[in-house]
C-alpha cells in the first residue's frame, strides 16, 4: 500500500447530498473511538445539510450483545448525536439491524456467484496453510487462488466428502488506487490483496458483504470509518464494482479513514482501557458538551490555538478533507480541563440540574432530580453554585464541595491531608475563632463581616499568619484542606453549625 497526504483543494470532492452512516458492532461498552467515528459522521451529515443512518452490525452471534446495543443507542442520546434514518427512526432502507437482512444478503450472494464474481471455495485453512509451506512461502501467507477454477467433477468430489462450500470474491490482478478524502490517493499493488471469504461454509455472511452490501442499498456515498478498516478498502472498492455491474449500488462512494487515537506509551487506545470506556468519563462528571469538544480534537481542529468550541460552532466549521491522518493521542488532563472550561458556560441553574445525580449518587442529597430536593438543599445548592461552578472540573467533584454546605452535623472528621495541615497552634485559634463569632449577631452573619471579624481576631490581634488563622476554621467547616471559599460558606452554613464545628474540631484535636 502507497500513501500520500494532499491539500483539501486537491482531495475529492463531496457528493452534493451527503449521506454518511454510523454502524458499529454491539460488542462491548462504547468507546471513544467509537464515539469520535460517530461525531465526525454526524458532524459531516450536519455541516452539509446531508443525512446521517444509524445502524447495527449484529451478525456475531458469539459477540454482539443486546446490552452493549442498548449501551449504543444510550451513549448516543446521552451526547445529543442524533441521526436522520435508522434504528428507532426508520426509513426506506429498512431494516437497519444486519440480523434482520440475512436474506437480503444471501440474494446477493447468489447473484455474485452467478454472475462469476465470486466462487465456491473448498480449502480449508490446514490446507491453505500446508499449500503455502510446499510452496515455500510462510504458513500465514494468505489464501493462493487454489479453488479459482475448480471444475464441477472437482466440486462435487468435495462435495461427496461432506464439504461445503465458502463464497470468495474473484479479485482482479491489477493495482487498485482511490483517493481518500482524509489521507490522499492510496494504492494497493496487483495481487497484495487475496481473493477473500464473504460466506462461511455454514451460509452466515461475513463484514466483507454485509457492511458494503448495505452501504450500497442504503445509498451511502461518503464512508468515514477509522484507520484499522483501510487494508479492507480495496476489497470494497472491487465488490461495489461488482454491485454496480449488478445494479444493487448507484455509485462507488467516497472513503475516508480516520486517524487512530493514541493511548498511553504510543499504543492505539484499547477498548479495554478505563480511559476509553465512555460511561467512565460519564460517571466520572464529564458533560456531554466537554467530551464531545475534546473527541472533535482528535484529528481536527476548529482553528489555529483554539480548543474550546461548541457544536453549533463545530458544524459551521467542519470538513472531513480537513481532519489531519496523523494518530491523534488522547490526554485526559486535556479533556478535564476541556471539560471544565464547558462546565464554567453553564447557566447556574442547568449546572445545579446536571450536579444533582451525581448528589444523589454519592449520598449528599436526598433524591436525583432538582425538582425532588427538599427547600433547605435548593437554598443551599442555590447559594453555593457560584462558589463552586467555577472551582469544579468534573461534575462528580461537586459532591465533595458542597457536601459540608448540605451536612448538618456538628462535626466532620478531617480528612487525612486535612488533618496533616493542623498545627500546633490549632487549638488556640479555634478558641478565639469561637470567641469572636459569637459576638456576631445572626443579621450580621454576612461574607464580608465574617472576613472582617476573623481577620480582626486572628490575624492583626492574634498576630497569626492568614494560613494558620484561616487553615484550621476551613478544616472545621469543611473537613476538607481545599473547600468552597471559607466566608461564603460559613455564610451558607450560618451560625449555630459554623460555632458547632469550630468547637466540634477543637474537641477533637
Amino acid at each position: 500500500m502507497t500513501e500520500a497526504e494532499h491539500s483539501k483543494d486537491t482531495k475529492p470532492e463531496l457528493p452534493a447530498h451527503v449521506r454518511v452512516r454510523f454502524c458499529p458492532s454491539p460488542t462491548g461498552t462504547p468507546h471513544v473511538g467509537m464515539i469520535r467515528t460517530a461525531l465526525f459522521n454526524w458532524a459531516e451529515a450536519r455541516a452539509t445539510g446531508g443525512k446521517l443512518i444509524f445502524r447495527i452490525e449484529d451478525t456475531d452471534a458469539v459477540r454482539d450483545s443486546e446490552e452493549s446495543y442498548n449501551q449504543i443507542l444510550e451513549s448516543l442520546r446521552w451526547l445529543g448525536i442524533d441521526w436522520d434514518e435508522g434504528i428507532d427512526v426508520g426509513g426506506p432502507h429498512g431494516p437497519y439491524r444486519q440480523s434482520e437482512r440475512s436474506d437480503i444478503y444471501k440474494d446477493v450472494a447468489a447473484k455474485l456467484l452467478e454472475a462469476g464474481y465470486a466462487y465456491e471455495s473448498f480449502s480449508t485453512p490446514d490446507e491453505i496453510k500446508e499449500r503455502n509451506l510446499a510452496a515455500g512461502r510462510p504458513a500465514e501467507f494468505g489464501y493462493d487462488g487454489y479453488d479459482r477454477d475448480l471444475t464441477e467433477e472437482q466440486k462435487a468430489a468435495f462435495r461427496a466428502e461432506g464439504r461445503k462450500p465458502a463464497l470468495r470474491i474473484r479479485m482482479p490482478d491489477e493495482d487498485i488506487a482511490f483517493d481518500d478524502l482524509i489521507r490522499g490517493t492510496i494504492e494497493f499493488k496487483a495481487g497484495s490483496v487475496p481473493d477473500y471469504v464473504i460466506m462461511r461454509p455454514n451460509g452466515d455472511p461475513l463484514y466483507t458483504l454485509t457492511n458494503p452490501v448495505d452501504d450500497a442499498m442504503m445509498d451511502v456515498n461518503v464512508v468515514l470509518r477509522g484507520e484499522d478498516l483501510l487494508s479492507s478498502t480495496p476489497r470494497q472498492i472491487v465488490l461495489y464494482r461488482y454491485l454496480m455491474e449488478l445494479g444493487i449500488a448507484k455509485q462507488m462512494p467516497l472513503f475516508g479513514h480516520m486517524p487512530y487515537v493514541m493511548g498511553q506509551g504510543n499504543k492505539k487506545l484499547s477498548k479495554r482501557d478505563p480511559e476509553s470506556n465512555l460511561f467512565n468519563h460519564r460517571d466520572n462528571g464529564f458533560i456531554r458538551e466537554g467530551l464531545l469538544n475534546y473527541l472533535a480534537l482528535l484529528g481536527w481542529s476548529i482553528a489555529p490555538d483554539r480548543d474550546v468550541f461548541s457544536m453549533d460552532e463545530m458544524i459551521a466549521k467542519f470538513d472531513v478533507r480537513d481532519v489531519k491522518a496523523n494518530p491523534a493521542r488522547f490526554d485526559i488532563d486535556k479533556a478535564i480541563s476541556i471539560n471544565a472550561e464547558h462546565i464554567r458556560m453553564l447557566e447556574p441553574q442547568d449546572f445545579l440540574n446536571r450536579s444533582v445525580p451525581y448528589l444523589h449518587r454519592d449520598g449528599v442529597v436526598s433524591a436525583d432530580n432538582w425538582d425532588a430536593l427538599t427547600d433547605r438543599e435548593k437554598a443551599v445548592l442555590t447559594a453555593s453554585a457560584p462558589l463552586i461552578q467555577p472551582r469544579v472540573r468534573l461534575l462528580g467533584e461537586v459532591a465533595g464541595m458542597v457536601g459540608s454546605l448540605l451536612s448538618t452535623e456538628e462535626y466532620l472528621e478531617p480528612a487525612d491531608d486535612a488533618r496533616k495541615q493542623l498545627k500546633d497552634s490549632a487549638a488556640d485559634v479555634l478558641d478565639a475563632a469561637v470567641a469572636a463569632l459569637e459576638g456576631v449577631d445572626e443579621a450580621d452573619w454576612k461574607t464580608d463581616n465574617l472576613h472582617e471579624t476573623l481577620n480582626k481576631a486572628l490575624v492583626e490581634d492574634g498576630g497569626y499568619k492568614p494560613r494558620l488563622a484561616f487553615g484550621p476554621v476551613r478544616v472545621a467547616i469543611s473537613g476538607r484542606r481545599v473547600s468552597p471559599p471559607l466566608f461564603e460558606s460559613m455564610e451558607i452554613v450560618g451560625k449555630p453549625l459554623t460555632i458547632a464545628r469550630l468547637k466540634g474540631l477543637r474537641e477533637h484535636l
